[in-house]
């Protein structure tokens, strides 16, 4: 039986009176693409917070790859091999795109002190922001302004600058937010393209997105995991049709 690369056990998490994640205790399997969905209020960006290690939680604990990340820093888990995206654009606007990603790449590398032109001449950083990149098909767009770039291409940056430091687990959290039609369709291939080989937990509100990503999907519900399964198993599960999904969507 294949064991799970990231698991959530029995995690709570409460902001003064109000619990917000209640006992959640969840499963992701190596490669595997799982979604979590759930209405507004749900604790979804709690739960990502809590996995990545910008919240402490109350109780429980988190595995991932057979260790304890309970508690660790951010910047610790990353270097354990997990990376996450946020709901809003995390990248510096002002610098060029591969200067962003050279920032993530050093980072990586434990060299985000270092002074510029000793990394301008580190063979291996330029190659690895040379590939990064090429995988996000933005090396045409190098020498441009971050912040001058389309909302579906920052988000390509920063999926590139996730993978700097080569997770085995990816978070992403709504990286369609905001986009076209044309736009998520370009993502959704990007992201089925850059993840390969990794374990994906997303959290995302594109119906559409979700059961044509994913391998399996979370339900949650006001802090609670309700169901868990294959899209076809959610689609069709009355607990999740009543809570959150409604028989037009199921349909």
């Amino acid at each position: 039986m294949t064991q799970p690369i990231l698991m959530l056990h029995d995690l709570r998490k409460s902001f003064g009176a109000s619990e917000i994640i209640r006992g959640v205790s969840l499963a992701v399997l190596p490669n595997e693409r799982h979604a979590i969905i759930g209405p507004n209020g749900a604790g979804k960006s709690t739960l990502f917070h809590l996995i990545s290690g910008n919240v402490r939680p109350d109780s429980g604990d988190i595995i991932l790859d057979g260790r304890s990340i309970t508690g660790k820093a951010p910047q610790s888990i990353n270097r354990l091999g997990l990376s996450r995206s946020f709901q809003i654009t995390n990248i510096f606007p002002r610098l060029t795109v591969y200067e962003n990603i050279r920032l993530a790449v050093m980072r990586a590398h434990g060299l985000q002190y270092c002074f510029w032109r000793f990394v301008n001449v580190n063979k291996q950083i330029r190659q690895q922001c040379d590939q990064l990149l090429e995988r996000v098909r933005l090396s045409a767009r190098a020498s441009t302004i971050a912040g001058e770039m389309a909302y579906s291409e920052q988000r390509s940056l920063e999926i590139a600058m996730t993978l700097a430091s080569d997770p085995t687990v990816i978070l992403l959290d709504e990286p369609m937010a905001g986009m076209s039609k044309d736009e998520t369709s370009y993502t959704v291939a990007l992201i089925k393209e850059v993840t390969a080989g990794r374990a994906l937990l997303i959290v995302e509100h594109d119906m559409e997105v979700v059961f044509s990503l994913s391998d399996r999907i979370s339900v949650l519900v006001y802090g609670e995991l309700i169901a868990t399964g294959t899209p076809d198993e959610v689609r069709h599960n009355a607990k999740v049709k009543e809570a959150y999904l409604g028989e037009e969507v199921a349909a």
